[in-house]
C-alpha cells in the first residue's frame, strides 16, 4: 500500500504525521509513505531525519488582513495544484492523510477530488481553518478533544482518537525516569518550559520568582529556549542551588516529563496530550499569539476536567505563579486527583486508532 501524509509548518502538525507513518510501517512493513510539505516548514528537517521521503510544494498561509500578499498567496495556491496533481499521479497513493497546516489543504483537497480515501487529524480543541474546510470533502476526521466535534460541519465521520504520543514518552514510569535523572523520589519536581523556542513572558516570570524565592521546597528543571538562555542567566541575581537546573533546551523530555510532579507550560496540543498520557498535573499559560486562540481552548478543556490550572498571560506575575506552584506542590491529594483526571483524558493508543480508522475507510471504499 502507498500513503501520502501532508501537514507542516510546526511540530504540532508534523509529529502526529510522523507517528501515524510509524504506525503504518509497524502494521505494514512493505508500505510506501511519502510526505508532502514545504521547504520553509519544520517538516523539511524533521521528516528526512526520521527516514521518510518528502516532496515539496510552494504554498503559504493567508494573512488575516487583505493585502497584496493575499493575491500572491492565491497565485501560489493555484500553482501548487499542478505540482500536487503530478505528485499524486506519479506516486499513486492508496490513501491520503492530512495533519493540519496550510500545506495539507490543497494536497488533501486534490486527493478528495480524485476520489481517494482521505482522512484528516485535528490536534486542537478549536480546529484550524484548513481542517474545518477539508471536513466537507474528506471521508473521516480524527479529533483529539471531544470539544472540537461540534465545530466540524462537514459530511465526514468524526472519531475521537486523541493525539499520537511518542513511544518513548509511554515507555517510562516515574521511578525509572527519576533514577535516570538522579532525582530523589522524596522531593517534588517542577518542570517549566515555554515550547521548543521558549516563551519570554514565562521566562521573565520564573526569573523573578527565583530571585524572590530561591529556597523553594522542590526541584526545578527550567528550559528557557536557546535564544533566551544567556539573557535570562545574566538576570538571575541569586546563587542557584543544586535543586535548580536552568537549561536552554530539554533534550531528554521523555525522562523529564515522566519524572515530573507538576509541569508549567504553554497549551500546545502535543504537550497537553503527552501530559495526559502520563497523568501529570499542570499549570498552563496558553500563548495568546496563536490562530483562533486555540491554546486557551486546549487548556480550558483540561481545566474543566480538573487536570490543570490555567493562568492567562495577561494575568501572569511571579507571585501568582509561585503561589499556584506552592499550593499544588504542598497538596499531594489534589495533585493525585489532577493526575487521575489527566489520565482519563489521555489517549495512549491514538496512533493505532487513527490507523484503524484509515483502514476502515479504505475497506469501505472497496465494498
Amino acid at each position: 500500500m502507498k500513503y501520502i501524509i501532508s501537514g507542516g509548518g510546526t511540530g504540532g502538525h508534523i509529529y502526529p504525521g510522523l507517528a501515524i507513518a510509524k504506525e503504518i510501517m509497524a502494521n505494514e512493513p512493505d508500505a510506501q509513505i511519502l510526505f508532502v510539505g514545504t521547504k520553509n516548514g519544520l517538516e523539511s528537517k524533521l521528516v528526512p531525519r526520521e527516514g521518510f521521503n518528502i516532496e515539496f510544494v510552494e504554498v503559504s498561509g493567508f494573512k488575516r488582513k487583505l493585502s497584496v500578499d493575499t493575491f500572491r498567496t492565491i497565485a501560489k495556491l493555484l500553482k501548487s495544484f499542478g505540482r500536487i496533481n503530478r505528485i499524486i499521479k506519479e506516486f499513486k497513493p492508496d490513501a491520503v492523510i492530512g495533519t493540519g497546516g496550510y500545506v495539507c489543504g490543497p494536497v488533501v483537497f486534490m486527493a478528495a477530488l480524485k476520489k481517494l480515501p482521505t482522512i484528516i487529524h485535528e490536534q486542537n480543541a478549536f480546529p484550524g481553518v484548513t481542517n474545518k474546510i477539508l471536513s466537507h470533502f474528506v471521508d473521516g476526521v480524527a479529533i483529539s478533544f471531544e470539544e472540537s466535534r461540534v465545530r466540524f460541519k462537514g459530511k465526514a465521520s468524526i472519531t475521537l482518537t486523541g493525539n499520537p504520543v511518542r513511544s518513548e514518552i509511554l515507555s517510562l514510569d516515574r521511578q525509572k525516569a527519576r533514577k535516570l535523572l538522579g532525582i530523589s523520589n522524596d522531593v517534588p519536581l517542577v518542570v517549566v518550559f515555554g515550547g521548543s523556542l521558549g516563551a519570554e513572558p514565562i521566562n521573565e516570570c520564573v526569573k523573578d520568582m527565583i530571585n524572590s524565592h530561591s529556597g523553594q521546597p522542590w526541584n526545578l528543571i527550567w528550559a528557557t529556549g536557546m535564544k533566551h538562555y544567556e539573557n535570562i542567566m545574566s538576570k538571575i541575581k541569586v546563587k542557584l542551588s543544586p535543586e535548580i537546573k536552568v537549561e536552554p533546551y530539554i533534550y531528554n523530555m521523555a525522562e523529564v516529563l515522566a519524572a515530573a510532579d507538576l509541569v508549567v507550560c504553554r497549551g500546545g496540543a502535543i504537550t497537553i496530550s503527552e501530559l495526559c498520557a502520563l497523568g501529570v498535573p499542570s499549570v498552563i499559560i496558553p500563548s495568546p499569539y496563536v490562530a483562533e486562540n486555540h491554546q486557551e481552548h486546549n487548556a480550558r478543556a483540561l481545566e474543566r476536567n480538573g487536570a490543570s490550572v490555567v493562568i492567562l498571560e495577561s494575568q501572569l506575575n511571579s507571585e501568582l505563579l509561585y503561589g499556584q506552584i506552592l499550593k499544588l506542590i504542598s497538596n499531594k491529594d489534589l495533585r493525585d486527583k489532577m493526575a487521575q483526571s489527566a489520565r482519563k483524558m489521555g489517549k495512549r493508543n491514538a496512533s493505532s486508532d487513527i490507523y484503524h480508522l484509515l483502514k476502515k475507510i479504505m475497506r469501505a471504499r472497496t465494498v
